[in-house]
């Protein structure tokens, strides 16, 4: 495991932009190993002091959490406190690929469990890896319960989160801008917080 990981630390390394070569490696690791090796890699990983093979057990995380508590908890509890902000990226992806796999409506209780966290990087997560929202199956059906959901981090704390929201309500807003414009109708804009994700949300509102 450790010869890998020191392998991955030199070609990975090279990777400046973009993170399609870093999800190449971890895919192939992923197919061809089973699922404790893959879990010993992710763990090898996380302690790597290369960012890009972080990203890389980042991954291969993601690829095992919809049938593994732990590697979903350590996504939850252990990647999301990487203070990179690149690791961060694929811990959106990460978790997507776990309500993918789970089938997003199954794995509602999970999405808002994430959503109510304390930790900004476990809630942007989620408001970040499932765009665009209404693109997934179930909110593809039901607009409503992402609008919900993303709604109610209108006033987030961080701007961060914030900020991903009111892109996702925009997102939103390009097939049901009848169901964004009733929405953002009901806010009263008291807070700094919510005008600026309504002014997000709004952008491509006539």
């Amino acid at each position: 495991m450790n010869r890998r990981i020191e392998e991955l630390s030199t070609t990975l390394a090279r990777v400046e932009h973009g993170f399609k070569e870093i999800e190449g490696c971890a895919s192939a690791d992923f197919a061809s190993r089973d699922a404790r090796d893959v879990a010993e890699l992710a763990r090898a990983a996380r302690e790597s002091e290369t960012i890009q093979v972080r990203m890389y057990g980042a991954f291969l995380l993601g690829y095992l959490a919809a049938h593994d508590g732990r590697a979903l908890r350590i996504l939850k509890d252990v990647v999301s406190c990487d203070e990179d902000w690149r690791v961060q990226e694929i811990l959106a992806k990460s978790f997507d690929r776990c309500c993918r796999d789970r089938g997003y409506e199954e794995a509602l209780p999970i999405i808002d469990e994430w959503l109510s966290s304390d930790e900004p990087n476990v809630r942007r997560a989620v408001t970040e890896g499932l765009r665009i929202w209404t693109g997934r199956d179930y909110f593809r059906e039901h607009p409503e319960e992402a609008v919900r959901r993303l709604s109610a981090l209108r006033e987030d704390a961080s701007e961060y989160v914030r900020k991903s929201v009111g892109n996702a309500l925009r997102d939103i807003s390009k097939k049901h801008p009848d169901l964004i414009a009733a929405e953002l109708a009901s806010w009263k804009l008291d807070s700094k917080e919510m005008r600026q994700v309504h002014k997000l949300a709004s952008r491509l509102l006539a």
